[in-house]
């Protein structure tokens, strides 16, 4: 009953501050919103925007935001050159060779210069390699040109738990690469085929782009990570820089004699519901707090 009552009066207390104090959360939401309205000017910038920066960050699953940005900036005509910051492992290789496709077509639209910030490897290496031009911070990892595929086996675990796969089908390779039993050798030279084009088919573009040779890509492409002074040393990257020295080398492209960036839009609204999250939080946080300070808790 003491915990019960304790409760009861902690929600009470917090309800009656809430309510004292409507008015300031009222005037504060109005002081905020024309705050942010008036400090949010990226839409009449972006008007005036003549170039702009794109990234592509985290595992390559899902590349339809940033497509559509990549198709965007090559069809808005007052944007020059575009900027593609890379800090990603890499990920799948359908969606990786969309991206490649993508910042190949703006190229032949308008300059790209791709900077390595963090990590270029694998399918985001594939990604942004038909850039004009490629910069890398010097600790950043480059390469890692190789595909590969992974499978379990759970047949073990199966048996042990008393579990049976059971299926049907239509066509012999429809359960290649199936993780309830081991791959018959069949499957396993048909997936390594799958593989093997795959890995022609990544290191062609490659070459192409980067004007590799292909019989050297043992040195290049065998799924080694390389610091970038390694990179540029075997032709995959063209400079070591930083992001400064990125964005003034695509300026310089782009022959760009006002630089005007395009900003990241966000809604004002958006805005304005973080900010009061964030201090909503704060603030019942620190009510609880000096509440409960005031309390005495008996253990019962």
């Amino acid at each position: 009953m003491q915990i019960l009552r304790f409760c009861l009066t902690s929600i009470i207390d917090v309800v009656k501050f809430i309510n004292s104090y409507f008015k300031t959360f009222v005037f504060l939401f109005i002081v905020l919103w024309i705050f942010l309205s008036n400090s949010d000017s990226s839409g009449s910038l972006n008007s005036l925007a003549n170039l702009e920066r794109i990234d592509l960050k985290g595992e390559i699953t899902d590349v339809s935001k940033v497509l559509e940005k990549i198709i965007d900036a090559k069809n808005n005509v007052n944007i020059k050159g575009v900027l593609f910051v890379i800090d990603s492992p890499g990920g799948a290789f359908a969606p990786s060779m969309e991206l490649a496709l993508a910042i190949k077509d703006l190229r032949k639209e308008k300059p790209v210069v791709v900077y390595a910030s963090g990590t270029m490897a694998s399918g985001s290496y594939l990604s942004g390699v038909g850039a004009n031009l490629i910069l890398a911070n010097p600790a950043s990892f480059i390469g890692s040109i190789g595909v590969i595929m992974q499978g379990a086996d759970l047949s073990e675990l199966a048996k042990k738990l008393g579990v049976k796969e059971q299926s049907i089908k239509a066509g012999a390779f429809k359960e290649a690469g199936t993780f309830t039993r081991a791959w018959s050798e069949e499957e396993r030279r048909y997936l390594q085929n799958l593989i093997n084009q795959s890995y022609e088919l990544f290191t062609n573009f490659v070459a192409q782009e980067r004007n590799l040779k292909l019989e050297d890509k043992e040195k290049w492409a065998n799924a080694r990570v390389f610091l970038s002074f390694e990179a540029k040393e075997l032709g995959l990257i063209d400079e070591l820089s930083n992001y400064e020295n990125a964005k003034k080398q695509l300026e310089n492209l782009a022959k760009v004699k006002n630089p005007i960036w395009k900003k990241e839009e966000v809604n004002v609204w958006d805005k304005i519901l973080n900010r009061l999250s964030e201090q909503g939080v704060k603030m019942f946080s620190s009510i609880l707090t000096q509440f409960y300070s005031t309390q005495k808790f008996q253990v019962l």
